[in-house]
């Protein structure tokens, strides 16, 4: 579910109501965790922090001239979808959020390669998120695109 939006306040505005406050605490938990060097804007039509083009002149080799995506954050039709490229692309990474997710949730883990579906608002995890945003930084992030993606 994809919404116009010019900006992140644009975006939040246009998720149903009853989702928005939970949204923006998941957001500000994210942006308050992430090390210095992401930026945070609208892009892929959701909100979400890349690595701007003054760090990595490259870009994203899928859509060139764009920074480079390393988490996102999107309201879909029945959940909230937190993106992280950090576990797609680093095992133990993964490894150590799916360890991590039963110490902080009742709920059975819904996960793809790269996304974490919350479906129920009142019981997702922020101290886990807060900690899994802290767990990467831009070097890093660069270094593992350098080697796993950009070909």
């Amino acid at each position: 579910m994809q919404f116009p939006a010019t900006s992140i306040e644009d975006y939040i505005s246009q998720i149903p109501e009853e989702r928005q406050v939970v949204f923006k605490k998941l957001f500000d938990t994210i942006t308050e965790n992430l090390p210095k060097g992401f930026q945070k804007g609208v892009s892929y039509g959701m909100v979400g922090w890349d690595v701007p083009l003054e760090t990595f002149p490259a870009g994203y080799h899928c859509t060139p001239g764009s920074p480079l995506p390393f988490m996102g954050l999107a309201s879909q039709k029945n959940f909230i979808a937190l993106y992280h490229m950090g576990i797609y692309a680093k095992p133990e990474l993964l490894d150590w959020f799916v360890a991590e997710f039963p110490k902080h949730s009742k709920r059975k883990l819904d996960m793809g390669k790269s996304c974490i579906r919350f479906k129920k608002m009142d019981e997702i995890p922020f101290e886990l998120i807060a900690e899994l945003s802290k767990k990467m930084n831009v070097d890093e992030w660069i270094s593992i695109y350098e080697t796993q993606f950009k070909k």
